[in-house]
């Protein structure tokens, strides 16, 4: 710094990264970690709160004095001094561990005024700077073996692969779920979300609202689900709502009848596990939504994108907001745990010939999904789901056909083998009834006893769309 840029310095006036002191007075330690706890700053000594130079005496004591009260903050504060004329400029850099404290207690900037931080705000701001992780904060309220589900631990671990017979107690321990302390069991808030009887009993916001609307917007709501049955099952609940009011069309090759869904549902199934796994929550008044529109789904979680993360790292970099519910879910193979989320969701709707998503940030981080545009050019964009047929190309043989057509009434096989004029009932099931069979086209009447003498033989809705175009293959 030169002695222009001090000149500068004592007009611009007290601010939030510049503070005057006329002398080293007992206050100087918070003005320290009030600069530190902000964005850095400037302390000018020897200036008058108007501008004024008052000057101040520079000396090897005064200097070491200064040192040390800045090594004695909590952790310490890094500053440069340099002597201009009568003033000793004290740079104070931002803290990269914040917060900081000294024996005062906790500081901040606000304006040109350091302010000492309440109770609820050194909370807040020990949360915004990733201080304190709500995955593995202890939750005192709950109590074990009273709260805890079995049933859902036990279908955790199973998914986990954990082999053998393990104590409860100690796999808890283990996978960091709970910690023991003396002889009790105490659960960590990650090891609530997922194996509590009733979660919203100590987290409120812990649930997954599924919202089915009638158009572009909220305006009209068909049908909402509240899901708070843990983790696990809110993620599995929440795809099974969309599954349930999302249309799957098919496409037929040959023999071969693949499911054509309207929306990439692993993709789909990556955005709720994300934003279950990302959301913040701390935010006790939000919660994750699965937002279904006719032209999108909208998955939104409440938070944002974690402290260090730009929108433009999105596919690219992975900062976890919470470890410890991120490795419960690796555990058990719901992520990869590897940041590869966003490219995943990408990869995914490509692969199903849907657009790739698009993603918001406004206090909430949302994730957009638009349907398979070949789908819709089949089947519209009504509300109600429905199962339609995409581009048939039937490749079936002559006596199939007409099998088909015979079984639009329900038949009984001896009919169907004098169709095809067949002879040996255990060839005519397996070469001409199973491929019809495993194509999805006919089914049985009676599937649990399939060489029943009542048995008999039913075409199937898809069965009846290779008819259909079979039709107009024979007449174009």
């Amino acid at each position: 710094m030169k002695a222009a840029d001090l000149d500068i310095l004592l007009q611009e006036g007290e601010g939030v990264t510049l503070e005057y002191k006329e002398s080293l007075s007992s206050s100087f330690a918070r003005e320290l970690v009030a600069l530190a706890n902000t964005a850095g700053g400037r302390i000018l000594l020897g200036v008058r709160d108007d501008g004024s130079v008052k000057g101040i005496e520079d000396s090897n004591q005064m200097r070491a004095r200064i040192q040390d009260i800045a090594r004695n903050c909590d952790p310490p504060v890094k500053i440069l001094l340099q002597r201009i004329g009568d003033v000793t400029v004290v740079t104070v850099r931002e803290s990269g561990t914040k917060p900081v404290q000294c024996s005062d207690g906790y500081f901040w900037r606000q304006g040109g005024a350091t302010q000492k931080l309440t109770r609820d705000e050194i909370r807040d701001f020990f949360r915004s700077e990733g201080a304190i992780s709500f995955d593995t904060s202890i939750c005192r309220k709950f109590s074990y073996p009273r709260d805890f589900d079995r049933a859902k631990f036990n279908g955790w671990l199973q998914l986990s692969g954990i082999t053998g017979r393990p104590k409860t107690e100690d796999v808890l321990v283990n996978i960091e779920a709970a910690e023991r302390s003396g002889n009790k069991l105490l659960f960590r808030n990650a090891g609530v979300l997922f194996f509590a009887k009733n979660v919203r009993h100590f987290f409120n916001q812990g649930y997954i609202t599924c919202l089915l609307a009638k158009g572009a917007d909220k305006v009209n709501i068909l049908d909402r689900k509240d899901f708070d049955g843990g983790i696990v099952k809110d993620i599995e609940d929440s795809l099974r709502f969309i599954e349930r009011n999302t249309r799957t069309a098919y496409r037929i090759e040959g023999l071969r009848r693949e499911d054509v869904p309207e929306y990439p549902m692993k993709a789909l199934r990556e955005a709720i596990t994300n934003a279950v796994m990302h959301r913040d929550w701390f935010i006790d008044g939000a919660n994750v939504f699965v937002e279904i529109y006719t032209d999108r789904i909208e998955i939104s979680s409440p938070g944002g994108l974690p402290r260090g993360m730009k929108f433009s790292d999105l596919g690219r970099k992975s900062l976890r907001r919470n470890v410890l519910i991120a490795d419960l879910l690796h555990r058990i193979t719901f992520i990869e745990k590897a940041g590869t989320g966003i490219k995943r969701m990408r990869d995914e709707a490509r692969n199903q010939r849907c657009p790739e998503p698009t993603f918001e940030e406004n206090g909430f981080f949302t994730a957009i999904f638009r349907p398979n545009p070949e789908v819709r050019a089949q089947v519209g964009a009504q509300e109600a789901p429905r199962t339609e047929q995409v581009g048939t190309k039937s490749a079936l043989s002559r006596h199939q056909v007409e099998i088909l057509r015979k079984c639009i009434k329900d038949s009984a096989l001896v009919d169907l083998m004098i169709i095809a004029g067949r002879s040996d009932r255990t060839k005519f099931r397996n070469q001409v009834l199973k491929p019809l069979i495993a194509a999805g086209f006919i089914e049985l009447t009676i599937p649990d006893k399939p060489r029943s003498p009542k048995q008999l033989y039913r075409t199937t809705s898809a069965g009846r769309a290779v008819l259909e175009n079979t039709a107009r293959e024979s007449s174009s």
